[in-house]
C-alpha cells in the first residue's frame, strides 16, 4: 500500500510500489501497530485505516492506549462509540474509566446471582480495590477490543489498532492465552463446589435434577471467548512495529519482535518512521538485516505534522 497525496494515483502506484500486499493487504482483517512510545504509531494507523477505507474496506480503527491521542491525530473528538470520519471510516477511543466501571458492575452482578448476600459487602470492598489497581484499565480496555473483534469481518472489513506502547501491546496479545488457565482453575473449584452441593442435597433428599450453576456458566464462558480471541490474535492478526533510525528503539523493536515470533504471533511489514534525508547508514543497513524478511516500509520525516485526513492522505510508506 501506498499512501500518496492523490487519491488516484495512490492506488496505481501502490499496486506498482507495494506488489506482494502491503499493510492491511495480507487478507487479515485485524491490523496492529505497536512500538515505543513516540515513534508515531498513531499517525500510522490512523493512515492505514484512511487508506484502507478508500480503497473500499469498512475499516474501524481503535485506540486501546489509556493515553488517546487518535482524535488528535484525526482533528475530531471520538468516544466509545465509533465516529464515522470519512467515507468507510470510523473511528473510537474507547474510555478506560467508563470500561472498569462497565466491568466491575458486570462481576458484581454475576457475583449477586451466585453468592450469599451475606458475604457481598467484602466482594464490593474487593472489588473496588481492585478497580483501581495496575493494570486494571489496561484489562477492560482488552475486554473491549476481544467484543470488537467479534464485529471483524462482517460489520467492518478491517480492524486497525493503535496500541499502547510495545509492553502494553505484548500484555494485551497475551492476556487471553494468560487468563484462560486461571479461568480454567476458577471453573474447575467452582464444580467441585457444585459437586459437593449436589451430593449433600441428594444425601438429605434433594431435587434429582439440579438446576445449572450461573457462575460457573459465566467462567466458562469467559474461558471460551478468551480461548477464541487469543487463537484470532494468532491466525487473523498481523503487528506492525513502528521504530525510529535510532540504536537505542531499533534495540527495543527487536526485543519485541522476538517476543511475538516466540509467541506465534505474525510480524507484518515493520514501519521505519521519520526518516531525514540523510539518517543513520549503520542503524538503516542494521534495521534491513533484522527485518528484512518480513518487509520493510520507509516513512520521511515531515516538515508538518501530519494530523486531519488531509495530511493523514499525503502520508508515504515507500519499501525500503
Amino acid at each position: 500500500m501506498l499512501l500518496s497525496t492523490d487519491r488516484n494515483d495512490a492506488r496505481g502506484a501502490g499496486a506498482a510500489a507495494d506488489a506482494g500486499g502491503g499493510i492491511g493487504d495480507d487478507g487479515r482483517p485485524l491490523v496492529f501497530f505497536g512500538g515505543k512510545g513516540g515513534v508515531g504509531k498513531t499517525t500510522l494507523a490512523a493512515a492505514t485505516a484512511l487508506a484502507l477505507a478508500e480503497e473500499g474496506r469498512r475499516t474501524l480503527v481503535v485506540s486501546t492506549d489509556p493515553a488517546h491521542s487518535l482524535g488528535d491525530a484525526l482533528l475530531m473528538r471520538l468516544g466509545d462509540a465509533p465516529r464515522r470520519v470519512a467515507p468507510n471510516l470510523w473511528a473510537a477511543e474507547p474510555d478506560a474509566d467508563a470500561a472498569v466501571r462497565r466491568r466491575v458492575k458486570q462481576v458484581t452482578d454475576d457475583a449477586y446471582a451466585a453468592l450469599p448476600r451475606e458475604i457481598m459487602p467484602a466482594v464490593q470492598r474487593h472489588l473496588g480495590h481492585a478497580a483501581a489497581g495496575p493494570g486494571m484499565a489496561e484489562s477492560a480496555l482488552n475486554d473491549l477490543l476481544i467484543d470488537t473483534m467479534d464485529r471483524v469481518p462482517g460489520e467492518w472489513d478491517r480492524l486497525v489498532v493503535d496500541s499502547a506502547p510495545t509492553g502494553h501491546l505484548l500484555k494485551m496479545l497475551h492476556m487471553p492465552a494468560l487468563m484462560t488457565p486461571w479461568l480454567q482453575g476458577l471453573a474447575r473449584q467452582r464444580e467441585k463446589a457444585v459437586d459437593a452441593d449436589r451430593f449433600a442435597a441428594g444425601v438429605v433428599g434433594g431435587s434429582a435434577e439440579p438446576e445449572p450453576d450461573p457462575l460457573l456458566g459465566t467462567l466458562n464462558a469467559r474461558r471460551r471467548r478468551l480461548e477464541r480471541a487469543a487463537r484470532r490474535l494468532r491466525e487473523d492478526a498481523a503487528v506492525h512495529l513502528v521504530l525510529l533510525p535510532r540504536r537505542m528503539v531499533l534495540a527495543e523493536t527487536e526485543r519485541a519482535a522476538d517476543e511475538l515470533a516466540g509467541a506465534g504471533f505474525h510480524l507484518g511489514p515493520v514501519v521505519l518512521n521519520q526518516v531525514p534525508e540523510r539518517p543513520d547508514a549503520a542503524v538503516v543497513e542494521a534495521v534491513r538485516r533484522r527485518f528484512g524478511a518480513c518487509g520493510i516500509r520507509r516513512c520521511a520525516l515531515s516538515e508538518q505534522e501530519p494530523t486531519g485526513v488531509d495530511r493523514l492522505r499525503g502520508i508515504a510508506l515507500e519499501r525500503l
